[in-house]
């Protein structure tokens, strides 16, 4: 019994396939939306490293790197459904990756912000609170699929700034 899935999507493509595709290498973070449960969360626990290297960069690059990456998301992400066969399948967890690097944007790092942007992130992604769940459901193709996780980083990193700033959070 394997933790990972056997095929992906209507078209059945097996993991050696998404691996060995560049783009649904990426689309799949990396492999870790190949995971049978919760592939969002392999998906934004595959983001940490990602965060890892770039903060390590200055505002400026980190800023550019993360718009960057979102937005060939949108492109990204929009391929990989339309070789999914499955519109927003969920192994395709770009999304997150994404969404958690916008979630830690402006915050200075520690592994206490990393874990609390951690938790915040998932909790607005897996809720889809107003206005993100009205978005999720209009808006289609890889701009759809992106889009909610980016308004969930974007809530997700507005909280977590606050308590920052508050001294929740160090």
């Amino acid at each position: 019994m394997s933790i990972f899935l056997d095929t992906a999507g209507k078209n059945k493509l097996t993991p050696k396939q998404i691996l060995t595709d560049p783009v649904l290498f990426l689309a799949f973070g990396f492999g870790s939306g190949l995971a049978k449960k919760a592939p969002g969360t392999f998906g934004t626990l595959a983001a940490i490293p990602l965060y890892v290297l770039l903060v390590q960069a200055d505002l400026l690059i980190y800023s550019l790197l993360t718009i960057s990456l979102t937005v060939v998301g949108i492109w990204i992400c929009g391929i990989a459904a339309e070789k999914l066969g499955e519109h927003d399948f969920g192994g395709i967890v770009w999304d997150e990756v994404a969404g958690f690097l916008i979630t830690m944007w402006l915050v200075p790092f520690s592994w206490q912000a990393v874990l609390c942007g951690f938790v915040l992130f998932r909790l607005f992604d897996i809720l889809k609170p107003w206005p993100i769940r009205t978005i999720d459901r209009q808006v289609h193709g890889g701009l759809g699929i992106m889009l909610d996780d980016v308004l969930a980083g974007l809530f997700a990193g507005l909280l977590l700034r606050l308590a920052f700033e508050w001294g929740w959070v160090a």
